[in-house]
């Protein structure tokens, strides 16, 4: 494994770090909990090939995601680990902030965490309710050694990056980066000067670059599998610390794995050819969803990220066969939960929640229209 300094932490992290965020689920939803027998074994292959940056949220898996990663560390030497977790907490209630610090604390067994992230927090949240309030929670956290780094994830555009960086109140910020999505490139470059750790999540776009695509799978020589370029991408960009892969197999595990403990150096040539192929997709960076699943759970049970996955994969790679064939299974199978699109009611309650602010119920029934097969 390869690894990289965290900005200015200190810390020396893997630049492939464990997204715990699509971990395998066992039993029906809305009560779905993390398959241990599959989930813990995954992080511990992990961290035994030398990952030891480990991510996390209070409602990932169903809120299930922090205490399977505390069963997965337990036993190992925490000093090897740089654990990452976040507090979606921005209200008026010190109470409720410091509630989930020590729920988070507790899931995942340790004393301490080494980067707590403003869960979200973008230019607006920073300004509003972490400059004039939370960060006195966040900072006596730090004092009392509870938080050893100050952190955040964000969704917002560049110029409030480079806002954010100057503040110098976060060491690390967690952002989307991708192939298809390369809007954040001049903020993260702000950043590394500054020495602030940037870690990106979803290197592979959400899913879109995790399929075979006849388009991409021979465009770098000696790479020849869609996720490991997509991986690669992101980590030759310098500014770069970490990649998150929000891995669910063991075969993800192994494959990743190898990827980032070689070199993945991408030449000026091969980024040209890169960038040649992917600007006619431009466009689904920005209109199409990156996968965050902030929408669900959906009242009516439609698995929209899953659907919109599929959906994207089609639309940017041709592969509608596969794409439709998985729209069938939605509901069927056990390993595709939830409804499909028909099913949404049109509440509208998912794009209140969405981060790019989709017209995720006008995209539903455009994804049905185009998958279903009857």
């Amino acid at each position: 494994m390869i690894y990289r300094q965290l900005g200015s932490t200190g810390l020396r992290v893997s630049q492939l770090g464990f997204g715990a965020m699509r971990l395998p689920m066992t039993g029906p939803e809305p009560d779905a909990r993390v398959d241990r027998e599959l989930a813990v074994p995954m992080l511990r292959r992990a961290m035994e090939l030398g990952v030891n940056y480990i991510d996390s949220a209070v409602g990932y898996c169903n809120g299930d995601s922090q205490r399977a990663v505390g069963d997965a560390i337990k036993g190992w030497p925490r000093e090897q680990l740089v654990i990452s977790t976040k507090n979606p907490c921005y209200g008026l209630d010190e109470k409720e902030w410091w509630t989930h610090l020590e729920n988070s604390l507790e899931r995942l067994g340790v004393s301490y965490i080494d980067m707590y992230n403003h869960h979200g927090m973008g230019w607006q949240g920073y300004t509003e309710h972490v400059l004039p309030r939370v960060s006195t929670w966040m900072r006596k956290a730090k004092d009392q050694g509870l938080v050893r780094h100050i952190a955040n994830s964000f969704h917002d555009n560049a110029a409030a990056l480079k806002k954010l960086v100057d503040t110098g109140y976060t060491s690390s910020i967690t952002l989307r980066y991708n192939m298809l999505d390369r809007t954040l490139e001049g903020g993260i470059a702000y950043a590394r000067e500054k020495g602030v750790g940037i870690v990106v999540m979803g290197p592979v776009g959400g899913g879109r670059l995790g399929a075979t695509s006849a388009v991409l799978e021979q465009l770098i020589p000696g790479v020849r599998r869609v996720p490991e370029l997509a991986l690669r991408f992101a980590l030759s960009n310098p500014g770069v610390c970490v990649a998150l892969s929000g891995m669910s197999t063991m075969q993800q595990v192994e494959e990743n794995c190898a990827t980032a403990s070689g070199d993945v150096t991408l030449s000026a040539a091969d980024n040209a050819a890169i960038q040649e192929r992917i600007a006619p997709l431009k466009h689904l960076a920005e209109q199409f969803c990156t996968g965050c699943a902030y929408c669900v759970p959906c009242p009516a049970g439609v698995n929209i990220p899953n659907i919109f996955d599929k959906y994207n994969w089609a639309r940017a790679y041709g592969l509608w066969d596969t794409a439709r064939e998985g729209y069938e299974q939605i509901s069927v199978v056990p390993w595709e939960p939830g409804k499909r699109a028909d099913a949404c009611t049109g509440c509208g309650i998912c794009e209140t929640k969405c981060p790019q602010k989709l017209p995720i119920r006008d995209q539903l029934k455009e994804a049905h229209a185009a998958l279903a097969k009857t």
